[in-house]
């Protein structure tokens, strides 16, 4: 298994005066789950964008497949899921899909099929012809999921991938989720839900723009000497 299929060293960031990222060094397997766990404004945000050329670091290099981001030889290969749901509102959801299908430059035969598979994984393939107008905010994650799923990218980068959706359905996603590992699929997920987090492979916790602790869920509560992930966050981050 390749230990650096995404490398991020010494990543820092800042916006005027605040730095947002201190010093950022991991290292994301190839076929693993890994999870940024972080309250709201810890830099995850930012940190997963550097992976998606929407944002640059101030110092640092990343790396994806060995090739130092940003990069265009690399982003098809790159799907993202965003915290706003980047949807055009005029349009139904299957018109959504068919036009990022065609940003991808997915085949106009194969649109339709893989419009429908996507659309299966998260239960909207009665919706397809509903306009974005009509569709819940849980619906319009679940569409934004989607829509980064359509060219089978090899690394998928989704930041809270299932804020609004219900407990069921969040449930049948990191199933999803676990499918896609097991194909050879590389997934980078933020989260500030503990229970996600403890379905990851292995987990950063970010606070304060730095990494406080890394390593699978069960070696964190380990290391914190705690019984559960919630807590060894609140340990380790007081340290």
């Amino acid at each position: 298994m390749n230990l650096s299929y995404v490398s991020i060293r010494n990543i820092t960031k800042s916006f005027g005066a605040q730095k947002v990222l201190d010093g950022i060094n991991l290292d994301v397997r190839q076929g693993e789950i890994y999870g940024l766990l972080g309250p709201s404004g810890a830099g995850k945000t930012t940190l997963v964008k550097m992976l998606t050329n929407l944002e640059k670091q101030d110092s640092g290099d990343i790396t994806f497949e060995g090739i130092n981001l940003p990069s265009s030889k690399v982003i098809h290969k790159i799907g993202y899921m965003s915290q706003s749901d980047a949807l055009y509102q005029e349009l139904t959801a299957g018109e959504n899909l068919d036009f990022f299908a065609a940003l991808f430059g997915i085949p106009a035969a194969k649109r339709v099929i893989r419009i429908h598979e996507v659309a299966k994984v998260v239960n909207l393939q009665d919706h397809l012809k509903k306009s974005i107008q009509n569709y819940s905010g849980g619906m319009r994650r679940r569409l934004s999921l989607a829509a980064s799923l359509l060219h089978e990218p090899d690394l998928l980068i989704l930041d809270e991938p299932t804020v609004g959706i219900d407990p069921v359905l969040r449930q049948q996603i990191w199933t999803q989720f676990n499918i896609l590992k097991n194909q050879g699929k590389t997934i980078i997920v933020t989260t500030h839900v503990m229970d996600e987090a403890e379905k990851c492979d292995r987990v950063g916790l970010l606070r304060d723009g730095k990494i406080i602790a890394e390593g699978s869920p069960e070696e964190i509560i380990k290391e914190a000497g705690v019984s559960r992930l919630e807590d060894a966050f609140l340990v380790l981050g007081g340290k």
